[in-house]
């Protein structure tokens, strides 16, 4: 459930949502769309170009949620609301891949966390 006292930022120019920002004391910090705090207690402008900065180009990235006693998963962000996240399995690009989705709950838990170059591919190549 979203806090009463956050207040929703969008992009100034084309009032898209990119996330809140929310009271700490006399100071701000902004939150993400996956209700993560971006900044620590900083002035309004602050908060605001930080949110800015960030955007959305995050959502379009490679994800992966960590799984207890498995492998991560390469996953996509399919949907972010406060009340919740849901994320699939990443398609490659293929309209017939299977994928798999799993709802997680908002703020978006640790264990997704954006891709790292050490992380492995994920692709499970078809049998010759």
């Amino acid at each position: 459930m979203l806090p009463s006292d956050w207040i929703a930022h969008r992009r100034p120019d084309d009032r898209e949502p990119v996330g809140w920002i929310r009271p700490e004391g006399d100071d701000w910090v902004a939150v993400s769309l996956l209700g993560r705090e971006l900044t620590g207690a900083v002035d309004w402008l602050s908060a605001e170009e930080a949110l800015e900065a960030t955007g959305l180009a995050w959502l379009a990235d490679v994800w992966m949620l960590e799984r207890p006693g498995g492998e991560p998963l390469r996953v996509r962000i399919v949907e972010v609301t406060p009340d919740g996240v849901v994320v699939q399995t990443d398609d490659f690009g293929a309209v017939d891949a299977p994928v798999e989705r799993h709802a997680l709950p908002w703020p978006a838990p640790a264990e997704l966390r954006p891709r790292r170059d050490d992380d492995p591919d994920g692709r499970v190549l078809p049998a010759r």
